[in-house]
């Protein structure tokens, strides 16, 4: 077990201290005499958790120490990351259902999406807007967690997700108008194969029917 996949794990770790700190209303902690409320202690949790998600990334590939368990692990932890925060921003009322909805049903479409292309040979790379995806759904939930706090950041929070849920959807149909355009394309390549097997013998049919035709007007 290396350095970057203990930080993936210690991200899934997060998930749980994440909902509980962020459903635990009534919590009030005071450190240094200033008072920490849930909100706040659910943000330095979500933005911890986040960090380790840049961080084993980095240090993975400068290390040389990609791994097949990390490659699984890490977008499964960002998952549930996300999808932890939405679904609890959701029970406190500081977030729609139906935006939470999207986001993580657009998470694991793309994910089964990416697999079933995976398993038919061929990879479907992430785009630039699913790349900056995980960036922008970070700032998003950290809004919404300020928002809580200070009601003046609720309005801006608020824009700031709908554009992620927005960006969401569109990188979501690329991903989708990749698939189909590989899927078309192997369909193409299959049915060509599968003409020119045609062709092949047919040929070879009219060839073997010229050479016995042959053999029978010299036997004649």
């Amino acid at each position: 077990m290396n350095v970057p996949n203990i930080l993936t794990l210690l991200r899934i770790f997060f998930v749980p201290l994440l909902v509980a700190a962020l459903v635990q209303e009534s919590l009030r902690l005071e450190v240094a005499g200033i008072e920490i409320t849930n909100e706040i202690l659910a943000l330095g949790i979500f933005l911890a958790a986040a960090g380790t998600d840049l961080l084993d990334g980095y240090l993975a590939r400068r290390w040389g120490q990609i791994t097949t368990v990390g490659t699984l692990l890490d977008p499964i932890a960002d998952k549930l990351l996300i999808s932890a925060a939405l679904i609890s921003l959701v029970e406190v009322r500081a977030l729609a259902g139906w935006m939470a909805i999207l986001l993580i049903a657009r998470e694991f479409a793309v994910t089964g999406l990416r697999g079933i292309a995976a398993t038919a040979g061929y990879t479907i790379h992430a785009s630039d807007l699913g790349k900056t995806k995980m960036v922008s759904q970070v700032i998003a939930v950290s809004l919404m967690l300020l928002g809580m706090r200070f009601p003046q950041l609720r309005g801006p929070a608020s824009l700031f997700m709908w554009t992620v849920v927005f960006f969401s959807m569109l990188s979501a149909a690329m991903y989708f108008r990749k698939f189909w355009r590989k899927v078309d394309e192997r369909i193409k390549l299959r049915r060509r194969r599968e003409l020119l097997v045609l062709e092949r013998r047919r040929q070879r049919a009219m060839a073997s029917g010229t050479e016995m035709a042959a053999r029978s007007n010299v036997g004649a």
